[in-house]
C-alpha cells in the first residue's frame, strides 16, 4: 500500500523520545517530505550501536558520504557506526549508486528486515538520502544505542535543479564560522546553491590581489545609519573581508556537501566601495565614500571609461580562479543612469556604439546592456555563464544570460518568453529580510515587508500562464537574506528559520504533493533539530 505525504503515515510514535536507549524513526515527519513512502510490512529494523555501513571505497565521493553518515549519527545520537569500504550484503546500511535511479539527485531508501539500502542516481542523490535518513530520527538530547526504523521504501527526486539560498555579508560582516553553519543548514534542507553577495556600496568583502585597496580600504566603513533614520549614524565601524584562502575553504566546504557557491559582484551600480578605492572609475572622479546608508546611490561605474572594463576583467579573472561555478552573478540592479546622461565619456560611448532612444528604451538603458554584455563576453572566455537581476532585461540582454526575477514574477515571465533561463526570487514571497509576523513592533528590525511562512510555502515558481516551453526555462527558486538590519548570526538564523523549511518543500515537491497543514504539523517536531543544533529561529507560527 502506498502512503502519500501525510503526517503520521508510518505507524510509529508521532514525537518519540529516547526511551530505554531506543528511538523510533518516522519518515512521515521529514522536511522536505519524500515524494513516496511505501510501507513494506508491520515489522521494524533495529539499527544498533556499532553497526556496519558499506560503500564503494574506490569512489571518493561515496567514501565522503559514508563518513558524513557516520559523523551525523555520532553527533546527533551518540551512536558509533563502523565503515566498511566494500559494498556487499550483510551490512546494516548499504550506500550505493544506481544508474537506474531517477535523476542524479534522486534517491531510493529501502528498509528491510535485514537492513537499509540507500541508493541514488549519483553520490549527490545518496547524500540527500542520508539527510532524509538522519531527519527520520527525532532530535535527541541524550545518546541512543538503537534506532527502530519501520519497513518502508522511500523515494524522492527534487522538482527543481536550482535550489538556492542567498547570503549577504556586505551590509554586515559575518565570519567564516557563520558561513559554514549556514552551508550546513542548507545541506540539511536539501539545497544545492549558495548565492554569495560579496560586494556592494557598503563594503567590499573579497580579496582581489591585483587591486589590494578593495579589501584593505573598501571593506571598512566608520559607521552605519541608525535604524531607518537616514540622517543619524552610529560610530561603530564595520569591517572584514574574506581572503582568497578563506574563499577556497568555503568553496570546498560547500562542495563537500554538494553545494555550489555562486559569487555576486554587483555592477555597474552598488559600487561605492570600489569607487572609494579607485575614484577614477566613476563618472565624476569623486571623492566617494563607502556608504553608511542603505538604498540606491546615483554614482555607478563609468561605462565610457576603458579603465572600468580593465578593472572588471582583473577582478573577474581572480574571481573565476576562486569559484569553479558554472555561473557568475553580475548584478545589474538598481543602477541609476543620471551620471551617464551628463558624462562626456559615456555619451561618447553611446555615439560610438550607435545607441539611440526608442519607444522601449533610452540610449542609456542600452548603454547598460552594452556594459553587461561586454562583461559577459569576457566571462564567456573563462567558460562561464552570467546571472543578472531582472533589470538587465531593460535595453536588451544576451540570450545566454540567466535572469533572477526579484521585483516580482513579471520579470521571470518576460524572460522565459524571450527564451532566457530564470531563477525565481520574488520579494513578495522570497525575501527573508522582510518581517515574518505582522506584529512589527515586537519583531527584530527588518525591511518593510511581510512574508509569513505560509506565504513562502504557497509560492509556485512555475506560473499558471506559462506555456510548457516557458516553464522549462524555470531553473528553480531561492530566498534572499539581505543584511541591512541583520548584524549578528543569531538574527540571521532567526530570519531564515523556519522559513527555509517551507522553501525546501517549494524546491523539492511537485505542487500536487504540497500540503501546508501537513507541513505545519511536521514543523512542530522538525524545529527540535534547530533547538538541538543551537540555531535561533522564529516561533510565531508554531503556537509557542
Amino acid at each position: 500500500m502506498t502512503k502519500r505525504i501525510l503526517s503520521g503515515i508510518v505507524a510509529v510514535a508521532a514525537i518519540c523520545s529516547c526511551c530505554g536507549n531506543q528511538v523510533e524513526a518516522d519518515f512521515g515527519k521529514v522536511i522536505p517530505l519524500p515524494e513516496r513512502i511505501d510501507t513494506l510490512g508491520d515489522g521494524h529494523f533495529i539499527l544498533k550501536n556499532g553497526a556496519t555501513v558499506s560503500y564503494d571505497g574506490s569512489d571518493s565521493l561515496m567514501t565522503r558520504n559514508a563518513q558524513f553518515l557516520k559523523d551525523y549519527f555520532k553527533s546527533d545520537l551518540g551512536m558509533n557506526l563502523r565503515l566498511e569500504p566494500d559494498l556487499g550484503s550483510g551490512a546494516a546500511v548499504q550506500l550505493a549508486v544506481d544508474s537506474l535511479a531517477s535523476g542524479d539527485e534522486g534517491y531510493s531508501l529501502t528498509v528491510g528486515d535485514e537492513g537499509i539500502v540507500l541508493s541514488g542516481g549519483s553520490p549527490k542523490g545518496v547524500f540527500y538520502g542520508i539527510q532524509t535518513l538522519r531527519k527520520a530520527v527525532p532530535a535527541q538530547d541524550a545518546g541512543c544505542s538503537r534506532v527502530s526504523f519501520p519497513l518502508v521504501k522511500v523515494s524522492a527526486e527534487p522538482r527543481f535543479a536550482y535550489r538556492g539560498m542567498h547570503m549577504d555579508v556586505v551590509r554586515h560582516w559575518f565570519p567564516l564560522s557563520h558561513v559554514k553553519r549556514y552551508i550546513d543548514l542548507m545541506a540539511f534542507h536539501g539545497m544545492n546553491t549558495l548565492h554569495w553577495h560579496l560586494t556592494d556600496d557598503q563594503g567590499w568583502r573579497i580579496e582581489i590581489r591585483k587591486y589590494p585597496e578593495l579589501a584593505e580600504k573598501g571593506s571598512y566603513r566608520p559607521g552605519t545609519m541608525i535604524g531607518k533614520d537616514f540622517s543619524r549614524f552610529d560610530d561603530v565601524p564595520v569591517s572584514g573581508y574574506f581572503t582568497q584562502d578563506e574563499i577556497r575553504e568555503v568553496v570546498k566546504y560547500a562542495a563537500d556537501r554538494y553545494i555550489t557557491v555562486i559569487p555576486e559582484i554587483d555592477l555597474p551600480g552598488h559600487m561605492m566601495a570600489a569607487l572609494h578605492c579607485y575614484p577614477e572609475l566613476g563618472c565624476t572622479g569623486g571623492p566617494y565614500e563607502v556608504s553608511r546608508i542603505w538604498g540606491v546611490m546615483p554614482d555607478i561605474l563609468c561605462a565610457g571609461n576603458d579603465e572600468t572594463f580593465e578593472f572588471l576583467e582583473g577582478v573577474f579573472d581572480e574571481v573565476c580562479g576562486l569559484f569553479p561555478s558554472e555561473y557568475i552573478h553580475i548584478g545589474g540592479d538598481e543602477a541609476p543612469r543620471v551620471r551617464w546622461e551628463a558624462c562626456p565619456k559615456c555619451q561618447a560611448r553611446i555615439k560610438a556604439e550607435g545607441l539611440r532612444d526608442d519607444a522601449k528604451s533610452s540610449a542609456e538603458a542600452k548603454l547598460q546592456s552594452y556594459f553587461m554584455t561586454r562583461v559577459e563576453n569576457f566571462l564567456q572566455t573563462k567558460g562561464r555563464k552570467v546571472i543578472g537581476w531582472d533589470e538587465i532585461l531593460e535595453g536588451g540582454v544576451s540570450q545566454s544570460a540567466t535572469i533572477m526575477s526579484w521585483r516580482g514574477t513579471e520579470g521571470g515571465l518576460e524572460a522565459s518568453r524571450l527564451g532566457h533561463d530564470v531563477i525565481m526570487v520574488p520579494l513578495q514571497y522570497m525575501y527573508f529580510d522582510y518581517y515574518q509576523s505582522d506584529d512589527f513592533d515586537n519583531e527584530p528590525l527588518a525591511m518593510d515587508g511581510y512574508v509569513p511562512i505560509d506565504k513562502v510555502y504557497s509560492f509556485d515558481p512555475v506560473l499558471p500562464e506559462m506555456t510548457e516551453e516557458e516553464a522549462d526555462h524555470i531553473l528553480g527558486v531561492q530566498a534572499n537574506l539581505w543584511a541591512e538590519y541583520i548584524a549578528t548570526p543569531e538574527h540571521a538564523f532567526y530570519m531564515a528559520l523556519p522559513r527555509m523549511a517551507a522553501l525546501s518543500e517549494v524546491q523539492w515537491l511537485q505542487p500536487e504533493l504540497k500540503d501546508y497543514g501537513s507541513f505545519s504539523d511536521r514543523l512542530q517536531s522538525f524545529v527540535k533539530f534547530y533547538d538541538r543544533d543551537g540555531y535561533n529561529y522564529a516561533r510565531q507560527h508554531l503556537g509557542r
